[in-house]
């Protein structure tokens, strides 16, 4: 069965602008799934903010191994039921990987704890992407390094945890550089961050930006049950107790009741 991706895109450049929608006719959400849509192993589908739920119901979260996630404009027109409902996804075990911009998306904050906050610059910079860590999964067919003619410039410092792996870093032309690909896990879920992506620059048509996006569905892929007990905070009866105890002192919960949340 192949990893079923869901590309979600906010949707909103590619019909304001008239260079986004010169370079992504049918949107980025679109463009990355075609790409993704090559490699046999993966099912590509799209969502985007203007549709009921944003597209990802929770029928169609529960039956989404990996979410892909690229907004910019909007941000805040996200429900918030919807962010908990990606959380709450992501610690069962769906992968998530946020592109760009979406560093400030609400659901990737709400899994980071952080500001993620960033230096940036729209100048049309070249890019050059470093492969620090030449035997991760998601730097699978690269060389040493990509370069992109044309970026918008992230830079340090980058507020996000603590990664677990840095894949990528850049250097831009300006003279500054950017921890581009880096990977966190939350609950079961894996997570990965892509710096490249902006709406003016044809990023997404890049063959190397394909194969790390391709690279990525596949190692954030978790071919294990949704782990749904995780949620669970189970009030432990002193019957059940591994070893024999005795009950003492007082108690402020009954036998059975539910934590407080």
């Amino acid at each position: 069965m192949p990893i079923r991706a869901v590309v979600w895109n906010e949707n909103i450049h590619e019909q304001t602008n008239d260079i986004v929608r010169s370079i992504y006719p049918t949107g980025i959400h679109n463009a990355i799934a075609d790409a993704l849509n090559t490699d046999d192993a993966i099912e590509a589908t799209t969502a985007t903010l203007e549709e009921p739920d944003h597209g990802l119901t929770e029928d169609r979260l529960r039956q989404t191994d990996v979410l892909l996630w690229w907004g910019h404009k909007d941000h805040g027109a996200v429900s918030d039921e919807v962010v908990e409902r990606v959380a709450r996804r992501v610690w069962e075990g769906m992968g998530l990987i946020v592109l760009h911009s979406g560093h400030f998306s609400k659901p990737f904050k709400r899994l980071m704890g952080t500001p993620c906050a960033l230096k940036w610059r729209e100048a049309g910079e070249r890019e050059r992407l470093w492969v620090i860590n030449p035997r991760h999964e998601i730097a699978k067919g690269l060389d040493d390094h990509f370069v992109l003619e044309h970026e918008e410039m992230y830079g340090e410092q980058f507020s996000v945890p603590e990664p677990l792996e840095t894949v990528f870093i850049s250097w831009f032309a300006g003279g500054e550089v950017f921890r581009s690909g880096m990977t966190w896990r939350r609950g079961a879920g894996n997570i990965f961050y892509f710096r490249p992506g902006h709406e003016t620059y044809p990023t997404y048509h890049d063959v190397n930006v394909q194969t790390v996006l391709r690279n990525a569905v596949n190692w954030a892929y978790n071919p294990q049950a949704a782990l749904t007990a995780i949620h669970d905070a189970p009030n432990v009866p002193v019957e059940q107790a591994l070893e024999p105890i005795e009950e003492r002192g007082e108690k402020l919960h009954q036998a059975g009741e539910a934590g407080y949340k």
